[in-house]
């Protein structure tokens, strides 16, 4: 008895708890992990890594993982300033006001990230008349305060030339309240973060008004641990970041299977998740601290300033810390680090065209009512061609890129034109319009007039 309490005052001491296992008379070090299980940029760190149990397999039972969901990042922020969580995934806003309140934490990986900022988006109403940003002037827009989608929302305020603090009221709200505020018509716009955007705009409760691509700003998502938790458990944080990259392998070698298993475990619709982490998706699942993300980081610092209490400031160089993942990864660290190129690209022989996707910018994905598998198309214009042939009733979602800025879309959701014979989506009308501007041949064509026409 004396050595078990012995023991427990030790773990109390560096942040740690005893479990206990009925019936056993032993006590395991319990390791409390938080997460965003409807956040599908942090899947590899969060509920795919979960599913596949590759953390438990790696710590071979010497502890007792606890995962505990969240909505946001703000309140695994709260639980590590407590020690109550030792290591967190979250966003880039959050992730910097997680070193400004902990003060001791340190972020050690990446999940996911979009170098354009395309994981943040601004929906309003499908029936809205809102064609740019500055048409929601004198509304209100839903936001989580602090969060990417609310960082993305001001800049691009200010680009449209609104100033966000007078010409909008910006409404806190959690992802899901913020929803049904959109639906009942509470706020006129709703500004999130991966992966509410794609779920309302596929449930019809939404229009896409502003891609947070067009603001050229990396948003991404990372893996934060308590530094004292660190220096004492190094083990622990190798055996989490090697599980981490486990999962980005699983994830990059079978990716519907993935989008199944996150969808299974979170009541997202697979077709939303697929649209950010399949291949070509609008996240790009990377763990390395990559120097772009780093200076993402830096330029978010005075907009986080400005929009949430809870930051003072932070210093980036204390807190970025690739020492551990360097260890847990081996010597190709610097090379992957180099690398931007989405690692999961869609690939295979187009059946429509009969030709070889290659080009990343303009492949295209059909996943098809019952099928095993999804099919690739080499352009826009290729994949319109097979729904066209399977017929629009046959399929389950479609997957075309951005013509300029590559995000990936639902292609019955796009803004479509049509120039010398060839189909151009867009995610927005802005998009679409700002096109037509400098390539005046291109003319507006509806989805369902694509399939009728040319598209046979």
């Amino acid at each position: 008895m004396r050595k078990l309490l012995a023991a427990a005052l030790l773990l109390a001491v560096s942040g740690c708890s005893l479990s206990g296992t009925a019936g056993s008379g032993t006590a395991k070090a319990k390791l409390v992990i938080g997460y965003q299980s409807k956040t599908i940029n942090t899947v590899t760190a969060g509920t795919l890594l979960r599913s596949l149990g590759y953390l438990e397999k790696r710590l071979g039972g010497r502890y007792a993982v606890e995962w505990q969901d969240h909505d946001t990042g703000a309140p695994i922020t709260a639980k590590m300033v407590a020690g109550k969580i030792d290591i967190g995934s979250m966003g880039d806003y959050p992730l910097l006001i997680n070193a400004a309140r902990a003060k001791n934490t340190e972020l050690v990986s990446i999940t996911g990230y979009n170098l354009r900022g395309g994981l943040n988006m601004v929906l309003v109403p499908p029936g809205s008349t809102a064609r740019t940003l500055a048409d929601l002037k004198g509304t209100k827009i839903s936001a989580s305060a602090g969060s990417a989608g609310h960082g993305t929302l001001v800049q691009a305020l200010e680009k449209a030339g609104l100033d966000p603090s007078a010409d909008v009221e910006v409404v806190n709200h959690q992802p899901q309240v913020g929803a049904s505020q959109l639906e009942s018509g509470g706020v006129q716009g709703y500004a999130q973060f991966v992966a509410w955007p794609g779920l309302l705009v596929f449930q019809g409760k939404g229009r896409l008004l502003y891609d947070g691509s067009a603001l050229g700003v990396p948003t991404f998502h990372g893996v934060v641990v308590r530094g004292p938790y660190a220096k004492d458990h190094p083990d622990v944080v190798d055996a989490f970041l090697k599980a981490q990259l486990e999962a980005t392998r699983f994830l990059h070698e079978q990716p519907l299977k993935a989008a199944e298993l996150v969808a299974k475990e979170t009541g997202l619709p697979a077709e939303v998740v697929y649209l950010y982490n399949g291949p070509g998706g609008i996240a790009t699942f990377d763990a390395t601290l990559k120097p772009q993300l780093r200076a993402a980081h830096q330029h978010d610092i005075p907009y986080l300033k400005r929009i949430s209490q809870d930051f003072s400031g932070v210093d980036l160089g204390r807190f970025v810390n690739d020492s551990y993942l360097r260890r847990a990864y081996g010597p190709g660290y610097d090379a992957d680090v180099a690398r931007t190129g989405n690692p999961a690209k869609i690939t295979g022989a187009d059946p429509a065209c009969g030709t070889q996707v290659t080009d990343p910018g303009t492949a295209s994905e059909l996943w098809l009512e019952g099928a095993a598998a999804t099919q690739p198309a080499a352009t826009p214009t290729c994949l319109l061609r097979q729904i066209a042939a399977a017929g629009p009733s046959a399929v389950r979602a479609a997957y075309v890129p951005d013509t300029v800025t590559g995000t990936r879309w639902f292609a019955d959701k796009a803004v479509w034109l049509k120039a010398k014979g060839t189909y151009l989506p867009f995610t927005t009308q802005t998009g679409a319009d700002a096109y037509r501007k400098t390539h005046p041949g291109a003319e507006p064509v509806t989805y369902a007039r694509a399939l009728e026409t040319d598209a046979r």
